[in-house]
């Protein structure tokens, strides 16, 4: 984006001085350079995606408005007020009781902890006894909920996965695909407040309830506090937001507990106020940095805070991005070709933790899966009945706006733009079908965040993509 006016700003004074205007020697495309873009636009992958299409300015550019703000500050805090009262996938933390019953508890639980119907084959490609589904059961220890308990609340202290049962086993739908994990949900981020309100059998997991998800997750990567320390940590100003795909607290051996901590797009941390630059912070003068306030999880599980440095280096903001368009494509495409993550594995994310945490870095907030986003009663939504022809489809997708997301059954794309009327979108996605010249179908492990033509993407040889998305979400008014 920067660069992009800088240019502008260029032209715009040559073009004042009269200046002919002329691309330099050194600035020019060698002729091995334009062979090598030729070839690699001839043998792309996916129909109808130049390796200029891989650029988020060429996308910026062709936008409408696209610096123009859509929401401002106050409006997004109104949106995302509207979100958690009228959105039933999402948990107020602040609301929920100080005494919690049994009752409640079993139903959070027993409400994510499902056994699956289908059979499951471990990475060896052995399929799970009927015993060892039966331990994963009394894992859960759900005979031992108190009738009532106080509700505590803690702050998740390194980037944790949240899982189905209380265990590490990956299991899969099929012995040869060992990708999808069916046992790995999501994935918390350091800072992030949960209420903790059940512990398994051998003591090692915490149930956890999030402002967006519910699951086990590992209990050394939670810190226990007061609630109100605990629900204001994110409350904090001034503050510090990840805007780049990751960033990474200063590695410093003097402090563990905050040393290389990994922090992801979106993440909003405190920023220290006592700070003085000119003195060592773990061995270093913090002026070259941003000195955050991190959760510390203490030997007996207890919280504390710790100050740790984020290097000017690392992309970073003290405020959330203005809601625009050119930076709503510019934020998705930090993501471009990251491996894709079921449920946040492999130390990535899947489709709609992707649009989840680009919306985040310009403070939007959204459920966490794609049936609850897809349907949210808090978006400006458009619902596409079954039955609705494909002529119409294809008029509503030339109609959307970069930003807009589509949804078919467990997937969203986001529109970046379009190309002669046609739509394009960024995604992270296993793969996706395409037909060959031959009418053949064809499938490409993408695996990845990619850009995609949205019109020839199929479901299969009979049906399109487009024939089979349910709703069109549109953040903005």
């Amino acid at each position: 984006m920067a660069n992009r006016l800088r240019t502008q700003a260029v032209l715009h004074v040559l073009l004042i001085a009269g200046t002919c205007l002329s691309t330099p020697a050194w600035a020019q495309p060698t002729p091995a350079q334009d062979a090598l873009q030729a070839r690699q636009d001839a043998a792309a992958a996916v129909i109808g995606v130049s390796a200029a299409q891989l650029e988020a300015d060429y996308w910026i550019e062709r936008a409408r408005h696209a610096d123009r703000v859509i929401y401002d500050a106050e409006q997004l805090a109104t949106q995302n007020v509207v979100m958690l009262d009228n959105d039933p996938n999402l948990v107020d933390l602040a609301e929920l009781p100080t005494l919690v019953e049994a009752e409640q508890v079993r139903a959070w639980v027993e409400a994510r902890s499902v056994l699956p119907e289908q059979p499951l084959y471990d990475v060896a490609g052995k399929q799970g006894s009927a015993r060892a589904m039966n331990r994963l059961v009394t894992a859960l220890d759900l005979q031992n909920i108190p009738q009532t308990q106080v509700t505590r609340f803690g702050l998740v202290v390194r980037r944790a996965d949240l899982r189905t049962f209380p265990t590490h086993l990956r299991v899969f739908n099929t012995p040869d695909d060992t990708d999808i994990d069916r046992f790995q949900e999501d994935a918390l981020f350091p800072g992030t407040p949960v209420a903790v309100v059940h512990e398994s059998r051998d003591g090692r997991w915490f149930f956890v309830v999030s402002q967006r998800y519910s699951a086990w997750i590992e209990r050394d990567r939670v810190a226990i506090g007061e609630r109100d320390e605990v629900l204001a940590y994110a409350r904090r100003t001034p503050y510090l937001v990840v805007t780049g795909a990751t960033a990474h607290t200063v590695f410093t051996p003097e402090a563990p507990a905050v040393s290389d901590v990994q922090l992801e797009m979106g993440s909003r941390l405190p920023l220290a106020t006592d700070v003085a630059l000119d003195q060592p912070l773990h061995g270093q003068v913090p002026y070259f940095g941003h000195v955050v306030e991190l959760p510390v999880r203490g030997d007996d599980g207890s919280l504390s805070f710790a100050q740790a440095m984020v290097p000017r280096s690392q992309d970073v903001a003290t405020a959330y991005l203005p809601y625009t368009r050119a930076n709503l494509i510019g934020q998705a495409f930090k993501f471009l070709g990251e491996r894709y993550g079921w449920g946040h594995s492999y130390n990535a994310r899947d489709c709609s933790g992707f649009v989840s945490e680009v919306y985040r870095s310009l403070g939007v907030l959204l459920p966490r899966n794609t049936s609850a986003q897809a349907v949210s009663p808090a978006l400006n939504r458009i619902a596409i009945e079954p039955g609705t022809s494909h002529a119409e489809r294809v008029r509503l997708l030339r109609d959307t706006e970069p930003g807009d997301l589509v949804y078919i059954p467990g997937h969203v794309m986001m529109v970046v733009g379009h190309v002669d009327g046609d739509p394009y979108v960024i995604h992270d996605t296993a793969g996706m079908s395409l037909l060959g010249d031959d009418g053949r179908l064809q499938r490409l492990a993408l695996n990845g965040v990619v850009v995609t033509p949205l019109l020839p993407m199929r479901s299969n040889a009979e049906t399109s993509t487009i024939d089979r998305i349910t709703n069109i979400q549109r953040v903005r008014p």
